[in-house]
Parts: C-alpha cells; structure tokens; sequence
C-alpha cells in the first residue's frame, strides 16, 4: 500500500531526527566532559609545577639561613676569641696594677712609721729613679687614674659582652623558628605532593576509562550512521 509505505517512511524519518538530536546532544554532552576532565588535568599539572617551584624556594631559604647560622657561629667564636684577648691583657694590666696598688701600701705603711715624711720622701727620691716628691706624687696620681680607667674599660668590655650575648641569642632564636617554620612548609607540601601523585593513577585510569568509553560510543554512533545511511538507500 503506496500510503502505508509513505506513512512508514515519515516515522522512520521523523525516528532518525530524534536519533539524530539525541545523538547531538550526547556528543555535545561528552565534548563539555572532555573539556572539563583536560582543564582539570591542566589544572593538576600546573599544581605540581607550583609545589615543585615552591619547594626548591623552600630548600634555598634553608641553605641559605644553614649559611648565615654558620656566619653567625664563626662571628660569634671570633667575637669570643677577641673577647678572651682583651679579657687576658685586663687581667695582665689589673695584676700590674695590683701590684702597683701593693707597692703604694707598703709605700704608704712605711711613711707612717716616720714623722719626718718629708724626710723620707727626700730619701726615696734619693734612692729611686724619681727627681722630686712631686714626681711622686705625680706619679701615684697616674696609677690611680690608671686603675680608674681600667675599671671603665672593664665595665664597657663587661656591657659589650652581655649585649653580643643577647643580640646573637635573639638572632640564634629568629633563625631557628624560621627553619622550624620552613621545615614544617616542607613537611606540608611533600604531603601535597605525595597526594598529587597519588591522584595521578586515578585519573590516568578515568581518563583511559573515558578514552574507551568515547571509542566505544564513536563506534556506536557510526554503527548508527551506517544504519540511518542503508536505511535511505
């Protein structure tokens, strides 16, 4: 019946228009999940690229900071070394004038002893290297201005110490926080990598799982071309 088959022919054309819309959208559907599986993929290779930037800067800083704890440490002992120096040559000079100071005393006990001070100054003027009482006197005043100078210096040298101290214990500190600080950086971003690359597996498998899934809706989809294709020959 020519109606009949003209009837038939409208369905099996209206059949293959919907098989072709369906068709479209699913392939839409797929193309839109391939674009956001390769922009997630794109999106963890460039995390690992940062993790991997981030953690040479971070393996710099603390080759860095291990170079300026050294620095310090050699300052420090050279620091150390002057310091014993100076501490040596102080008590050299305080020996000295201790026995300068021994000297006066037994100086001083002697002229008690004699009511002609004056007298005896002349003698020790006489027996010594001095020209004149007054270039005793001159001379006992230097000592003493000595002794005071000495007392200064040991002050001073005494404050600078305690200062280097507490300057080197403050920086010692700051760096040791800051390597701890790196340290636990480090610690956190091998854990991210170690989880990037635990995720690599799985999304190599679910994209070589799509890569056959869309191989096998491609067959599918030609099947179906070859079939709309006998169908109008």
């Amino acid at each position: 019946d020519p109606a009949s088959s003209f009837i038939s022919l409208l369905k099996k054309k209206e059949e293959v228009r919907r098989l072709e819309k369906a068709l479209a959208k699913k392939e839409e559907a797929f193309r839109e999940r391939m674009e956001v599986i390769a922009e997630q993929w794109n999106d963890l290779h460039a995390r690992r690229d940062q993790l991997k930037a981030y953690m040479e800067s971070c393996k710099r800083t603390v080759q860095e900071n291990d170079m300026l704890r050294n620095e310090a440490l050699k300052k420090a002992n050279k620091d150390r070394e002057g310091n014993i120096k100076r501490d040596n040559e102080l008590l050299r000079d305080m020996r000295e004038l201790e026995a300068l100071r021994k000297h006066h005393q037994k100086l001083s006990k002697k002229l008690l002893k004699y009511s002609m001070f004056k007298r005896y100054l002349e003698d020790v003027v006489e027996n010594s290297q001095f020209q004149d009482i007054e270039e005793i006197t001159l001379f006992y005043q230097r000592l003493v201005r000595s002794r005071k100078e000495l007392l200064q210096s040991q002050q001073w040298h005494k404050k600078l110490t305690e200062k280097a101290k507490v300057l080197l214990e403050q920086h010692r500190t700051e760096k040791e926080a800051e390597i701890l600080q790196c340290k636990s950086d480090l610690v956190q971003l091998k854990q991210y990598l170690d989880q990037a690359r635990s995720d690599v597996p799985l999304w190599e498998d679910r994209w070589a799982d799509i890569q056959n899934r869309a191989a096998k809706k491609t067959m599918k989809l030609k099947a179906i071309e070859m079939a709309i294709h006998n169908l109008f020959q």
